[in-house]
C-alpha cells in the first residue's frame, strides 16, 4: 500500500461510525492532556453523522474542544444542504456552542474564506475527511481549480453538484499530523483503492497528511478483498 496510511476494515457503516467516534475520542482526550485544548475539524457528507451522534457517549471535554468545518455548501443558514444543518443536529448538545461555523452566506465568499483561514488554530489534532464515490474530498471536486491553489488554505469552489462551496485546500490539509477517514458503502469500493495507492488520478489520493487513518466497513473495503 503507497503513502502514509493506516486501514481498519469492520463489519459495516454502524460499526464505522462507532470506530471513528472512538478515535475523535482518544484524540481529544490525549490532546487536552498533553496541550490543554483540542482542535478538529470535520467534513460533511452522509456518513460522519453517526460519527458525531456517536461522540455522545463518549468522554470528549467539550469545554476545552474547538470544532471547524472542513467544507461547507453555499446555501442560507438552517438549509438541509448545509454541512452545519446536519453536524448541530448530529452532536451532543455540549458540542454544538463550540463549532465554528464556515461564512457561507456573506456576499464575498473570497473574502469570507479568507476571514475563515484566518480564524484556524496553527495546526488540528485532527481531520476527518469522506470520501465520494467520484473520488473528491472535502470539496474539492474533480476538475475545480481550486485543486491547484497553492497560496490559500481556505477557497471558494465553482458549482459542484448543484452548490458552490468553501473548501480547506492541500496546503492546509498537507500539513496536518493527522488525518481520519470515513469511508462506507459499495458505492466507494472502486475509489477506495484509489486513495489507498495516493493515486493522483483523484482528489483524495493527493492529500498527504503525516499520518492518515481509513477507518471503512466491508462494502467499501469489498475491492481489497
Amino acid at each position: 500500500m503507497a503513502g502514509p496510511y493506516e486501514l481498519e476494515v469492520v463489519s459495516d457503516a454502524e460499526a464505522a461510525a462507532r470506530r471513528a467516534a472512538e478515535v475523535v475520542a482518544e484524540t481529544a482526550r490525549s490532546a487536552i492532556e498533553e496541550l490543554g485544548a483540542f482542535a478538529v475539524a470535520v467534513s460533511g457528507g452522509r456518513s460522519p453523522s453517526k460519527m458525531f451522534a456517536g461522540l455522545a457517549t463518549r468522554d470528549v471535554p467539550w469545554k476545552q474542544t474547538g470544532i471547524w468545518q472542513v467544507d461547507e455548501r453555499v446555501a442560507s443558514e438552517g438549509h438541509p444542504d448545509r454541512n452545519l444543518t446536519g453536524l448541530l443536529a448530529s452532536l451532543p448538545p455540549d458540542a454544538r456552542s463550540v463549532v465554528q461555523p464556515m461564512p457561507v452566506t456573506d456576499e464575498d465568499l473570497e473574502a469570507a474564506a479568507e476571514r475563515y483561514a484566518a480564524s484556524l488554530p496553527e495546526r488540528f489534532d485532527l481531520v476527518h475527511l469522506g470520501l465520494g464515490d467520484d473520488g473528491h474530498t472535502a470539496s474539492l471536486v474533480p476538475g475545480d481549480p481550486v485543486l491547484d491553489v497553492v497560496d490559500r488554505e481556505v477557497a471558494a469552489t465553482g458549482e459542484y453538484r448543484g452548490r458552490r462551496r468553501m473548501t480547506f485546500t492541500y496546503p492546509l490539509l498537507d500539513r496536518q499530523p493527522f488525518v481520519l477517514w470515513l469511508v462506507t458503502g459499495e458505492d466507494k469500493a472502486a475509489v477506495l483503492p484509489l486513495l489507498l495507492a495516493a493515486d493522483r488520478s483523484i482528489p483524495a489520493g493527493r492529500v498527504r497528511a503525516e499520518r492518515q487513518l481509513v477507518v471503512a466497513d466491508r462494502a467499501a473495503a469489498s475491492a481489497l478483498e
